[in-house]
């Protein structure tokens, strides 16, 4: 189906008592009763040993055991859009992501992902993404095709040796000098919607923001609303959590369609009329096995519409 299996150890944490656990079944109820039904998991031979044996009804508690079962997946709206497969070697796969798809499975957003839609697409079981955009994000999507290929890769994001450009639609304001390097301090609390600034700690993102040029009427006629639009480049040289979506508000534009920034929209979760008119458009680096020049650009186009 595209989706890994998820796993437990059996091994107790600590403060817990494993002398409460008399069967397998004892601890997998504590463990993930309040999510599965683990009597009918375990009369359908859904939890698995690494043996491949399935867990019995009766078998012994035993410590440090690992556990795999596949999760049961939730009812999801189908995110429209096709993923282009821009280019695919023996290593890696780059696609052209569309707005709403979520980079990998989690919480509301399993089977539409680019993940678990692509490794049943493409039979790749091991596919993954060597770096993530937001679900509302568009654009150019790099992936490693084999679990042995992911480390170098990896390394190249985390050292920063990956050049982005990224180019966003909105407004046009009145005395804004540009170009100009915005630089602050980044922090998203998990579990929250919004990342904040936080002016008293030293900078770690930074992004420079360059005027390309101003909507036609025609473009803007496409996005509706009040005229006055421009397209802006963004070159990113971190790549914290919203922050050019941050960025790009902290100066007075926010981009267009962005449901975060200034101010959270309530957004049904199958609303995929208005997309963030933000696009990953270049991805550029040297591959770190085989010392190629890469360079990949989206065949997407802004402003973007929605897509049935």
């Amino acid at each position: 189906m595209g989706l890994d299996a998820a796993w437990l150890n059996t091994a107790a944490r600590p403060g817990e008592d494993p002398r409460a656990w008399v069967l397998m079944r004892d601890w997998l109820q504590f463990r993930v009763g309040e999510h599965i039904d683990v009597d009918a998991f375990i009369d359908g031979g859904r939890f698995v040993l690494e043996s491949g044996d399935p867990v019995l009804a009766d078998d012994v508690y035993r410590s440090n055991v690992f556990v795999w079962f596949y999760r049961d997946l939730p009812d999801e709206a189908p995110v429209p859009g096709d993923i282009p497969v821009l280019f695919r070697d023996d290593r890696i796969v780059v696609v052209d992501k569309p707005a709403f798809l979520s980079t990998i499975p989690r919480g509301r957003h399993v089977r539409e992902s680019v993940v678990v839609r692509l490794r049943h697409e493409l039979g790749l079981p091991e596919l993954t993404p060597m770096h993530r955009l937001d679900r509302v994000t568009s654009g150019v999507l790099l992936m490693s095709i084999e679990r042995r290929y992911r480390g170098a890769y990896q390394t190249m994001f985390q050292d920063g040796e990956v050049s982005k450009t990224y180019r966003a639609v909105a407004p046009v304001r009145q005395g804004l000098e540009l170009p100009t390097t915005v630089r602050n301090h980044l922090h998203k609390v998990p579990g929250t919607m919004q990342a904040e600034v936080l002016a008293e700690k030293e900078p770690n993102s930074e992004s420079l923001v360059e005027f390309e040029r101003a909507l036609t009427p025609q473009e803007e006629a496409v996005l509706g609303g009040a005229p006055g639009r421009a397209i802006y480049r963004l070159t990113p040289r971190t790549g914290k959590t919203h922050q050019l979506r941050i960025h790009l508000w902290s100066l007075g534009i926010p981009i267009e369609g962005d449901p975060l920034y200034p101010e959270t929209r309530d957004v049904a979760i199958d609303d995929f009329t208005t997309p963030l008119q933000l696009l990953a458009s270049e991805l550029r680096f040297t591959d770190p096995v085989d010392g190629r020049e890469r360079s990949f650009v989206s065949e997407r186009a802004l402003p973007l519409v929605a897509t049935n």
